[in-house]
């Protein structure tokens, strides 16, 4: 996240002493990647942030992929899917590999624990719920719509409101970012790009909690979790300033682009990963030839499996999928509107459908969780004519 923000009070120098008006010496704590040389963050704490009275393992994460079989298009009715209450520890994974993974969780109370993800950069697709995201740099609201990108490292806690909740989740071990051709040379987005620097929110700053006790901390890293316990409020924080933070986006604010005959699926990207990209499919005029055929040709993906979770809307190249739904077309095969869907699209004016769209340049393995949601008909569905 390559946009500066500053909030509360900060010294202005950095790595300076910064002093409360009793004289207390504020402890400086830098958070950020790539060791010292990728975007970061400088937070100011009443307290050592590091002063954990306690360390013990929880539990282990080990994902189970199902077993191998033959290459072919797969549907899964993830609508139909139940999780656990919580919006950090009962995400299913659903598809996955050494670059990316793909969850769903619908939580159902609010943790009474803080989470950091030791191990990955997490975007929250908010399907539907809203609530609000805490962090050390402050409160993010999140609606339906939204994407909620999560540096690793970041302390969070969801505070859920109107439900209920339901979110797609994309974990990397890799950077999540705005992608480079929407950006200048100097980081700021350009006039051509599907979206601006006004359509991106950041965490609005909050006095901080000065409070003293057991609270719990939940790390991930690795295949585990483990328990911290923190003897003061880890959201202590006077004061914050830098390039690394939660932030959010409404994938309504995309603004998707129109030829005058199909344009290719790139026209969508919103964010791109180490071996993957994310695009969002918003509601938007069709193409304007009259002779255009507005759903997508037939494609080989030779270089990426294509991952579509479907929102809403009328999802004009498919038949048989529903909202909540996720498709997965791997490469080597090809794959396109189902028959009749061409036809049928020449002369449609508009869409209204909502999807995001995961592609990944190496291969997904299927965890063996969505077996149980898995339409076996999907693949025979190119070949029937009704």
């Amino acid at each position: 996240m390559p946009f500066y923000r500053k909030a509360g009070e900060v010294p202005r120098k950095r790595h300076t002493a910064f002093r409360s008006p009793s004289g207390a010496l504020r402890t400086e704590e830098l958070i950020g990647s790539r060791g010292f040389s990728g975007p970061s963050s400088l937070l100011y704490h009443l307290r050592l942030p590091s002063a954990s009275t306690s360390f013990k393992p929880l539990r282990t994460l080990r994902v189970e992929a199902a077993p191998e079989r033959a290459l072919s298009p797969r549907h899964f009715r993830a609508a139909a899917l139940a999780t656990g209450p919580s919006a950090a520890l009962d995400r299913v994974p659903l598809l996955f590999n050494g670059d990316a993974s793909i969850s769903m969780v619908r939580p159902a109370q609010e943790d009474d624990f803080f989470y950091r993800n030791g191990l990955a950069d997490e975007l929250l697709y908010v399907v539907e719920g809203r609530g609000v995201l805490e962090s050390p740099m402050g409160d993010l609201p999140f609606g339906p719509g939204d994407y909620v990108v999560v540096p690793r490292g970041i302390l969070t806690r969801a505070r859920l409101g109107e439900g209920p909740h339901r979110w797609l989740v994309v974990e990397t071990p890799g950077a999540l970012r705005i992608p480079a051709r929407y950006r200048n040379e100097h980081g700021q987005l350009l006039e051509s790009a599907p979206f601006s620097e006004r359509d991106l929110r950041g965490p609005e700053f909050r006095p901080p909690r000065d409070e003293t006790g057991a609270f719990r901390v939940l790390v991930k890293a690795g295949e585990a979790v483990t328990e911290c316990v923190l003897g003061h409020h880890p959201f202590d924080v006077v004061g914050w300033d830098g390039c690394y933070y939660p932030w959010a986006f409404n994938i309504l604010d995309f603004e998707p682009r129109v030829g005058r005959v199909h344009l290719p699926p790139p026209v969508h990207q919103t964010f791109e990963g180490d071996g993957f990209v994310v695009c969002s499919f918003c509601p938007r005029p069709y193409d304007f030839d009259p002779a255009a055929i507005p759903a997508p040709y037939s494609h080989s993906n030779v270089m990426s499996d294509e991952v579509l979770y479907y929102v809403r809307g009328e999802f004009m190249s498919r038949k048989g999928v529903e909202a909540g739904s996720i498709t997965l077309h791997p490469a080597g095969l090809p794959h396109g509107p189902q028959p009749g869907r061409a036809e049928a699209s020449i002369g449609k004016t508009q869409t209204d459908e909502l999807a995001v769209m995961v592609d990944t340049f190496r291969p997904l393995a299927v965890a063996r969780g969505a077996l149980a949601l898995e339409d076996p008909e999907y693949p025979a569905s190119w070949s029937r004519t009704t």
